[in-house]
């Protein structure tokens, strides 16, 4: 066996952990306007403050200009690569003796990279809890003693893969090998990297992977797409995208490009110029110039990713998930791959304790998340058995500190309120992914299909006592939304710039995505259980009366899940009505698309199980006022992607509807079985019900509040039919909205 290739690596400068924003004072006596400057102290061994002038770099940033003793630049300017003016100047500086002096200069040049990182044209914001992939693998490419080089998925020159418990490695026997104080081990087949007492990764060199001697080219193609357009289009992109879907830090990405693009991976690259060109039209200076070949691009994003998950690292994952967010983008097989790669590099265990850099924590934290919401959300828009199971999944919740600490302008108040904006709409997302997680493996895996189907009649008391805490789940959630991202809040004012875009859409959209969810299941329960006693979708019905003969479901029940699915739908179907320019030019996650055609399957649904030619009638017209409504967001660069598929399958639906038998004509009065709706739903109103598997059933729970439309056949432009959401989306004037726009 051949000895392997081993990059020697030496012992790093420990850097102090960064406190938290606003906090009084550092750790010791240094004193550091943090959150500023962004530059994160070294421990007080291996810094000294000094009263003299500060260097010109730190001057222009009004930042305090702290020596570091074992190099001759400044810590700032040491962190960004500048030249700094202290530098041969016997002004206030420790100088080592002569050979440190000599040595400490060697660590910082690199052959071919040094002149590059001089041109910088500001200070990059790097937070040792909250800097990016962009910075490791800038950092990783100087020479010498630097905490960065402590990484573990981020190496410029090593990939990692995770070795699990019952692999041919024993993890008895990885614990009596030899560790280094860097925690690493060389063994004949790679190099052995401890994190914790538990988890141990093998280091390989990437220098043996497909595609490695090209990789520069490859990245030069990619910029030569788009050239001389590129930085456009990075502004594009974190203008847009970034503020709704935050997993790349910003500050610290642009200087990055400011230097050279060659110091990113290809696919990353790519995909975020692909994902940028959508927005092409809304950048003044790029609207009258041809757009740059996106065929191109995509053909080397599939190339170069292919060749990168062979050397697996953070950034693979963050091409992929960008990749995901395409209007057309989005493939299961892809996010399969995601997954198996995301378990390679760790993401699905804890890495709250890992021996890593504590930034990298809160990246590992972000991408795992993101990974588990393309997941869940793939698993619900294709209809496919998710890959990722709790009790395999051990990912730690999100804090503050897991998010990028300074990526705004501090003169810009309102780019401030949407990065902050965007990570609470980020955090959102995923506690709204974790309910959609327990709606799909609660209803819709092999084996709850089977348990429903064998309860036989009882299968609808069953999935109606599944479904009643987890809708209470879902209201809370919705409750207790913070208020800079719900529908009214005071950014959406009419007064708001027409050139401000909100994200924000995409969340609401997908609460309703996973109401419908939810509701979809219960009623499809009610049509199996109404037709072993009548025809169901042939016209009988459900709720009709020979139904009730027949054994099938309580008509009372019936009647009232039915009302709350009604509510659920009028919901949605406003909302999407709602929506403002602002909202449809905004980036739109990628489940979105299918998530409007959701609303429009539900609601052919729920006409196609209506009990009689009165209510199917009433969601004909209102499937086809919603159809209509997607039309007029069909407008260039409003959404038009989106909204196009949501009609072709409304369109698909309500064809095959016209193959159902027309419905009976029920009264609305005499019936004994209305009469007993009736009289139990006053008595439940007043009381509160009982039923559905001997458990308290309100109309509050399952359908959203009291005020939801329960008559089964009210205008949906009655005060009745509005639902409780009307807290949240009261404010909107629905001519402000898509409807306003076919005027």
């Amino acid at each position: 066996m051949s000895a392997p290739c081993a990059v020697p690596r030496t012992a790093p400068i420990a850097i102090a952990p960064k406190p938290p924003r606003f906090a009084p004072s550092r750790q010791g006596s240094i004193q550091l306007d943090s959150f500023r400057s962004g530059i994160d102290s070294p421990d007080s061994g291996s810094v000294s403050g000094h009263s003299s002038p500060p260097c010109e770099a730190c001057l222009r940033r009004r930042s305090d200009c702290v020596m570091s003793e074992d190099d001759d630049n400044c810590v700032a300017c040491q962190y960004s690569g500048t030249e700094c003016s202290l530098v041969d100047s016997p002004l206030q500086r420790k100088r080592k003796l002569n050979g440190d002096a000599e040595e400490g200069r060697s660590k910082r040049s690199s052959p071919g990279r040094s002149d590059n990182r001089r041109r910088r044209h500001r200070q990059p914001s790097a937070s040792c809890t909250t800097a990016s992939s962009s910075l490791i693998e800038d950092m990783a490419n100087f020479g010498g003693p630097t905490l960065l080089k402590r990484t573990l998925g981020l190496q410029s020159d090593r990939y990692s893969q995770y070795i699990g418990p019952t692999t041919d490695f024993e993890p008895s026997l990885i614990n009596l090998s030899s560790f280094d104080p860097q925690d690493e081990s060389l063994l004949a087949r790679g190099t052995l990297r401890r994190v914790s007492d538990n988890e141990t990764f093998l280091l390989l060199p990437d220098s043996n992977t497909p595609g490695y001697d090209h990789i520069l080219s490859d990245v030069d193609e990619v910029e030569n797409v788009v050239a001389p357009h590129g930085r456009k289009l990075i502004d594009l992109y974190f203008r847009i995208v970034h503020p709704g879907f935050p997993i790349i830090q910003k500050t610290v990405f642009i200087e990055k490009y400011e230097r050279s693009h060659r110091e990113f991976s290809p696919p990353l690259l790519a995909a975020i110029y692909i994902l940028a060109i959508n927005w092409w039209e809304h950048e003044e200076e790029l609207a009258t110039l041809p757009r740059p070949n996106v065929r191109e691009l995509e053909r080397l994003v599939r190339t170069t990713l292919a060749d990168a998950m062979y050397r697996p690292k953070l950034s693979t994952i963050q091409a992929g998930l960008l990749l995901s967010q395409r209007p057309e983008g989005d493939q299961w097989a892809p996010t399969a791959q995601l997954v198996a790669i995301g378990q390679e590099l760790g993401l699905h265990l804890d890495c709250t304790h890992w021996k890593i850099p504590p930034w990298e924590r809160g990246l590992r934290k972000r991408l795992a998340w993101a990974l588990y919401m393309q997941d869940k959300w793939g698993a619900l828009v294709h209809g496919r058995p998710s890959h990722i199971f709790e009790s395999n999944w051990a990912a730690q919740p999100l804090v503050s500190n897991d998010f990028p600490d300074v990526e705004w302008d501090e003169n810009n108040s309102e780019e401030r309120q949407e990065i902050e904006r965007g990570r609470v709409l980020f955090g959102q997302m995923v506690q709204l992914s974790q309910i959609l997680a327990e709606i799909l493996d609660t209803f819709y895996t092999l084996q709850a299909t089977q348990q429903v189907a064998n309860a036989g009649a009882q299968g609808t008391q069953m999935i109606l006592g599944l479904a009643k805490p987890i809708q209470l789940k879902l209201k809370e959630w919705y409750s207790a939304l913070p208020s800079a991202i719900r529908m009214d809040s005071t950014f959406q004012a009419s007064t708001a710039p027409t050139n401000r875009f909100s994200s924000i859409g995409y969340l609401h959209l997908g609460y309703f995505a996973a109401e419908i969810t939810l509701h979809r299941r219960i009623i499809r329960s009610l049509e199996a259980a109404g037709s072993s006693s009548s025809s169901g979708l042939s016209g009988g019905g459900p709720s009709s009366p020979s139904s009730a003969a027949g054994g099938g479901v309580d008509p009372y029940i019936q009647h009232i899940c039915r009302s709350a699915a009604k509510a659920r739908l009028i919901s949605a179907m406003d909302f999407v009505n709602r929506l403002t320019p602002s909202h449809l030019r905004a980036f739109w996650y990628f489940a979105s698309k299918t998530n409007f055609a959701l609303i429009g399957t539900f609601g052919s649904l729920l006409w196609g199980t209506s009990p009689g030619r009165e209510e199917a009638e009433w969601y004909r017209r209102r499937l086809g006022e919603y159809r209509w409504t997607l039309s007029v967001s069909s407008k260039p660069g409003e959404g038009k992607g989106l909204t196009e598929f949501a009609m072709g399958m409304l369109d698909i639906t309500t064809g095959l509807l016209k193959q159902l038998p027309e419905k009976p004509l029920l009264s609305r009065s005499g019936s004994a079985v209305d009469f007993e709706v009736m009289r139990r739903q006053q008595s439940m109103f007043s009381f509160g019900g009982q039923g559905m598997m001997g458990s308290s059933v309100t109309l509050s729970a399952f359908g959203g509040g009291g005020s939801a439309d329960v008559s089964g056949m009210q205008s949906p432009r009655s005060p009745a039919s509005e639902s409780s959401d009307e807290g949240i989306y009261g404010n909107f004037s629905a001519t402000a909205g898509m409807a306003g726009l076919g005027d």
